[in-house]
């Protein structure tokens, strides 16, 4: 198999990302796995792609004076910045390297002429350097630039949070994400499975929040045969929670309404031990297949996914059919930006408002299937107050008959449990540098 071009590569991978608005994440995977990647360009590809994405309006700050303002072709733009991300960003690539590359795919990819210009742009760049984003008057202006969040969402944070914490979550946007997993502590303890990975040449160590994760801090657990037997499954520690949050006892029947991928249908499934069910649904089918091959790979018999709308679920159950019900709602993803930083730049602020409403359309909906005295948990992998706290409000004005459930605290691993207040968790990215991620807990009276 032909060594593949790193650069090249990134130039496609990111125009598709841009053009398809794809999860890069998931792009990425796909790439790695088809592609003859040495260790060093495996790295090397997941350093630019997400450096790139997640730099994007800062390297805009910086290109934008050597090429005033000209109509480009998506690719030749991309191609700068990813360019311009290795000369400002990275120490080990020579700059003279990084020119050379670029020039040599615009050649490839376009003609002559576009080589010209972005050799032209580059070269100016590397004489004159870069413009100061200290330069920037307006604080949250500055923030923007300087973190590449868009500003408005900025501005929005600081509403909701205030400027300290709202830049420690920009800064924390920047940082590389740590690949964590859970244990299927039903077939493997954590220290057996840590030691299978040494043996298999992984470095990893445990979690210090919750007894079942753990953090890879060498190589990608996709590839031992620990995750391909189904003793592990890629899983960040904030959405561990939801299971806790939920207190599954054994033979319960619970509903995941918004389920895919299903690393939470899995959790929960593990936390039955085999026994119960877990009824799992999503509204896609593609996705449908996704929650089964990870109930299949991770060998577990009591999980039922199935294609379907949250929001029109009530006819498929009697009421009070469910022990317990996770609603982890379609969101922003602003609490996942280290991992999905495109998200950053593709939703708008009218975009929170319409899944405000989803997101409550679909609590008002499973309500009635929940048991008295039952545990109803919402989630998020977002930061934004409305989707969170502000759903959870307009919740509890139309459903009389449920609380939020103050003894969540009692449940959550103790690192978690300062950050609960009445029921709700959030968690900021950069507060123990996790996901961010939301969780309230109400009980159906």
């Amino acid at each position: 198999m032909t060594k593949p071009n790193v650069r090249f590569a990134c130039l496609n991978l990111l125009t598709t990302i841009d053009k398809e608005q794809a999860y890069s994440n998931i792009v990425l995977q796909k790439e790695i796995e088809k592609g003859a990647y040495s260790d060093k360009d495996k790295a090397l590809l997941t350093e630019i792609i997400y450096g790139t994405l997640q730099r994007k309006l800062s390297l805009d700050f910086f290109l934008e004076p050597f090429i005033k303002g000209k109509k480009l072709k998506g690719w030749v733009r991309w191609l700068l910045r990813l360019t311009l991300y290795q000369i400002v960003y990275l120490d080990k690539i020579p700059e003279r390297a990084a020119i050379y590359e670029a020039v040599e795919i615009a050649k490839k990819r376009g003609n002559n002429t576009i080589a010209g210009f972005v050799n032209g742009v580059l070269r100016s760049i590397g004489r004159e350097g870069i413009r100061d984003i200290k330069s920037i008057k307006d604080p949250i202006k500055r923030l923007s630039i300087e973190t590449s969040h868009p500003e408005w969402l900025v501005k929005r944070w600081i509403a909701q949070w205030g400027m300290e914490e709202t830049e420690k979550m920009c800064k924390e946007n920047l940082m590389a994400p740590v690949q964590t997993a859970r244990v299927n502590l039903n077939r493997i303890s954590r220290e057996e499975a840590l030691q299978k990975l040494k043996e298999e040449g992984f470095d990893a160590e445990p979690s210090p929040f919750l007894k079942e994760a753990i953090r890879m801090v060498k190589g990608s657990i996709v590839k031992s045969s620990l995750f391909q037997e189904g003793y592990v499954t890629i899983q960040d520690e904030s959405s561990m929670l939801p299971a806790y949050a939920l207190d599954i006892e054994k033979n319960m029947i619970v509903l995941d309404a918004c389920a895919a991928p299903g690393g939470k249908t899995t959790h929960i499934a593990e936390k039955l031990q085999q026994t119960g069910k877990v009824h799992s649904f999503d509204i896609h089918e593609h996705k449908v297949q996704l929650i089964q091959d990870n109930v299949d790979r991770l060998q577990l018999k009591n999980v039922a996914a199935k294609q379907g709308d949250s929001r029109k679920i009530q006819h498929l159950f009697s009421a009070q059919t469910f022990d317990r019900i996770l609603v982890d709602a379609p969101c922003s993803g602003f609490g996942v930006l280290k991992r999905k930083p495109e998200a950053k730049y593709e939703k708008e602020e009218q975009d929170i408002r319409q899944l405000k409403a989803i997101q409550l359309e679909i609590l008002c909906a499973v309500a009635p299937l929940l048991k008295q005295n039952g545990i109803l948990v919402y989630s998020t992998c977002t930061v934004d107050m409305e989707e969170n706290h502000d759903t959870v409000r307009s919740f509890l004005e139309r459903q009389s008959d449920y609380v939020l459930d103050e003894t969540l605290k009692e449940r959550v691993p103790e690192s978690f449990r300062p950050l609960v207040k009445n029921g709700e968790l959030q968690l900021l990215p950069h507060t123990l540098s996790t996901d961010g991620f939301f969780v309230a807990a109400f009980r159906r009276r």
